[in-house]
This record gives structure tokens, C-alpha cells and sequence, in this order.
């Protein structure tokens, strides 16, 4: 035996329309359907790999990509799109389920801030403007948590395809107004509590208002009372409209607040 010959997998590589596929093991995860939803809205041909089967009395049973399946019929709108596959014969369900269990347990996904950076590599856009954003605004981005920087790049991807450059710009400077680029005021619920008060209130949010009456409590308490309030973003968002409205007769509307933001509120 050729010494490389044990590290080859004993496999063939073969187009099968995914009607003749089998998925949804009992050791597989549950479909996500949103997860499915949201790839097919930014459907990439170069990022499909091959899907893994075992081909078992007669069946094909998917033991990796069933999601990738899925993604591909409702994309081509067939469940007779063929797919390529990656072939085991002779495999039985256990071994199956520790192949499955073992490439989940050792597979290390990137991280967000990887993907991020990627992105930039790529000469994206989208990433370009982000990071120039948060350059302009003061900011940097980083991995890790620290005063003066972001780590939560997802967010900020958010944040701007919701609301744009002038959304995501305002939102950096009022936090960095408010509270001077400390760390806890720059994380992602800080950033999308503060974003969905620029959404709601527009211009009637007055910035040096709220730097000066939100601004008296730290993001740390801020973050305490948001989570004794409501879970996700909305919790911050509803903290930092109470502490604008103390004291004033002309106050902004929480009913407001909620009415247009209940599907970003996370």
C-alpha cells in the first residue's frame, strides 16, 4: 500500500438530483428553516460544497449538507437539480452518526471577525464602508473587547444593510458621545439598543440631549437594567429612552419605540 493511500477517503464523486437523497437523520440537527431562507437570499454558486453520502441498501442517506440541499432545490425551484456528491459505500448507520458527531466536534467555524476581515480581503463594499465608519468615527476593529474599539462586527453589518451608512454613522457617534468609546458601551445589544432609538426617533433625537441625560448612568448599568427589563436589544433601547425622557415634559414615545422595530429587537 502506497503510504499516502490511508490518509485518500475510499470515496467517488457523483451528480444525484436531490430527490433521490435521504436526509434528516435521528442524529442530524433540525432544518433551520431561517438559516435556509436567509442563503438563499444571497445565494453564492462558489460556496456550495459537495455533499456527503452514504450509499446504503439502495439509498443515498445524507450524513453532511442537508441544508445545502434544501438551499439548492428552493433556489432552482426543483428537487431534480442534481447535486455533486461525495460517495461512501458500505457504511452502516453508526458509522454514519460518528462521522456526522466527529466532524461537528473537531470542524471549528470562523469566527465572526474572521468572516469580517475575509470580507475585507475580498474588496467588499458593504465591509469597506463599515470599517471606514468606525475609523471616521474614532473606532477600531478588533477581536477581543476594549475601550476605544468594536468586536461586534455582525452587528455593525446589521445595523448599516438595515439603516444604511447615515444610520450606522449616527448610531457610532452618539454611543461615542455619550460614552467616550468605553468597552461595555460598544458592545452588539449597546449598539443595536442605540440603533433602534435613531431608527424610531429620527431627528426628534436630539444627540447632546441624550450624550447628556443618558449619559449620567455607565453602559455597564445600562446593561443591568436592560436585562431586568426585556431580553435582546430592545431592553437597552427601552433603558436608554427612560433615561432621555427623565425629567423633560416632552418626552419620546415607547409605543413608538416598538411599533416598526419587532423583527431587529434581538
Amino acid at each position: 500500500m502506497n503510504s499516502f493511500e490511508k490518509y485518500i477517503p475510499q470515496v467517488y464523486f457523483e451528480l444525484i438530483p436531490i430527490c433521490n437523497l435521504v436526509s434528516n437523520q435521528k442524529y442530524q440537527r433540525s432544518l433551520s428553516r431561517r438559516h435556509i431562507e436567509r442563503t438563499c437570499a444571497n445565494f453564492n454558486l462558489f460556496q456550495i460544497n459537495p455533499i456527503k453520502i452514504s450509499r446504503r441498501n439502495g439509498q443515498n442517506y445524507v450524513i453532511n449538507g442537508q441544508h445545502t440541499i434544501e438551499i439548492i432545490a428552493a433556489v432552482s425551484g426543483s428537487r431534480e437539480t442534481p447535486v455533486w456528491c461525495m460517495v461512501y459505500d458500505g457504511l452502516e448507520y453508526l458509522h454514519e452518526a460518528d462521522i456526522f458527531a466527529g466532524q461537528q466536534e473537531y470542524t471549528k467555524p470562523l469566527s465572526s471577525f474572521k468572516i469580517f476581515t475575509a470580507h475585507l480581503e475580498a474588496d467588499s463594499d458593504t465591509h469597506i464602508i463599515i470599517k471606514t465608519i468606525v475609523e471616521q468615527c474614532g473606532l477600531r476593529l478588533v477581536k477581543s473587547k476594549k475601550n476605544g474599539a468594536i468586536c461586534a462586527v455582525t452587528s455593525l453589518v446589521d445595523i448599516y444593510e438595515r439603516y444604511g451608512y447615515d444610520g450606522l454613522e449616527r448610531t457610532l457617534r452618539l454611543v461615542v458621545q455619550t460614552w467616550e468609546g468605553e468597552a461595555s458601551s460598544l458592545t452588539s445589544r449597546m449598539l443595536r439598543g442605540a440603533s433602534l432609538m435613531v431608527a424610531t426617533f429620527g431627528d426628534s433625537l436630539k444627540d447632546n440631549v441624550f450624550a447628556e441625560r443618558v449619559g449620567t448612568i455607565s453602559a455597564r448599568e445600562i446593561a443591568r437594567i436592560a436585562r431586568e427589563r426585556r431580553a435582546g436589544s430592545i431592553g437597552y433601547a427601552e433603558t436608554m429612552l427612560l433615561m432621555y425622557n427623565k425629567k423633560t415634559k416632552s418626552t419620546l414615545s415607547m409605543t413608538r419605540l416598538h411599533a416598526p422595530q419587532k423583527d431587529y429587537a434581538k
